[in-house]
């Protein structure tokens, strides 16, 4: 096959109907089908994804031991070999046909090659870059574009938050794209039903996560910057993530995003005023839940939950 020009990162976990419905539906829209392929991690306690294929796509997979959502779409980056790279989930389908060769057109639209682009998942639509689209530049140069601390969600959010930053500071590098239908077949959508991977997930478990690493969307930020000024970054690092505890009531909590969000003069206003709105209301929302659950309430500093789907 030619050496493919996109790659899409498919973590999966005890879904092989799913997954292959998935690869069916690249094979069926991809215009140059033998351009694209596959990265595919399954977990080494799931015998039944480890032998996922199908015939007329490149797919490459990863065996390996449970991990982290960032985890897992790090070790896929590491391995694959397309210019453009693309988050995929296994209960997600491609309806558009050719949306291949509108990624590559979108791809050298941009000289550069620094961009945030996504497509309609038919759930969150213009408001979520739900399966991001990078170029290899922009993985590169950000240098955790997945950051492995992410157990299962905001990998999503995070790239949406540094974009947001550099659409702040006078570069506007978010592409919506409307006609590229990436359809999200999740359960919250009727579309499907709750499955074992589905409630394995902690719903509130990346709210932390997600604060503690504002200092590291904020070193992004520099980081995409001096790349789009012609400025080297090969010397640059991100800051260490430091782990935040859960605030220890609605005040504290509230006043802890109300400082780490609504001060953060990075970000635009409206995005400023929504993470602090939500996060606050998460919080609220998590001790609801808390009090209705007996299982144990995560911390933060111990061993994380590994976590395979968004």
């Amino acid at each position: 096959m030619a050496r493919p020009l996109i790659s899409l990162l498919l973590p999966t976990r005890k879904r092989p109907a799913l997954a292959r419905r998935f690869l069916q539906s690249v094979l069926a829209t991809a215009r140059y089908p033998e351009q694209v392929e596959i990265v595919l991690y399954a977990d080494d306690d799931d015998p039944g994804s480890h032998s996922l294929a199908c015939d007329g796509l490149d797919v490459v997979r990863i065996i390996g031991p449970r991990q982290s959502m960032g985890a897992y779409n790090s070790v896929c980056l590491a391995q694959a070999r397309g210019d453009v790279i693309m988050l995929v989930n296994d209960d997600v389908v491609m309806r558009t046909p050719g949306w291949d060769e509108a990624l590559l057109q979108l791809d050298e639209a941009v000289p550069d090659r620094i961009y945030l682009a996504y497509g309609d998942d038919q759930f969150k639509g213009r408001k979520l870059c739900t399966f991001p689209i990078l170029s290899r530049r922009t993985c590169e140069v950000l240098l955790q574009p997945f950051h492995p601390a992410y157990r299962g969600a905001f990998i999503d959010y995070h790239l949406m938050d540094i974009f947001k930053r550099l659409e702040h500071s006078g570069a506007q590098r978010i592409f919506y794209l409307p006609a590229i239908i990436v359809e999200h077949l999740h359960y919250r959508t009727g579309k499907a039903a709750i499955d074992e991977t589905y409630s394995a997930r902690g719903r509130f478990d990346d709210d932390m996560l997600f604060a503690g690493l504002a200092t590291v969307r904020a070193a992004s930020l520099t980081l995409l910057a001096n790349a789009i000024a012609g400025g080297a970054t090969a010397a640059e690092s991100l800051p260490a993530f430091r782990p935040m505890r859960k605030p220890p009531s609605p005040f504290h909590a509230a006043w802890l995003f109300a400082r780490i969000f609504l001060l953060d003069r990075e970000l635009p206003k409206a995005w400023r005023g929504f993470l602090w709105w939500w996060f606050t209301a998460r919080y609220l929302a998590s001790l609801v839940v808390g009090r209705k659950s007996t299982a144990p309430s995560a911390t933060f500093g111990t061993k994380s939950r590994e976590l395979s789907q968004r």
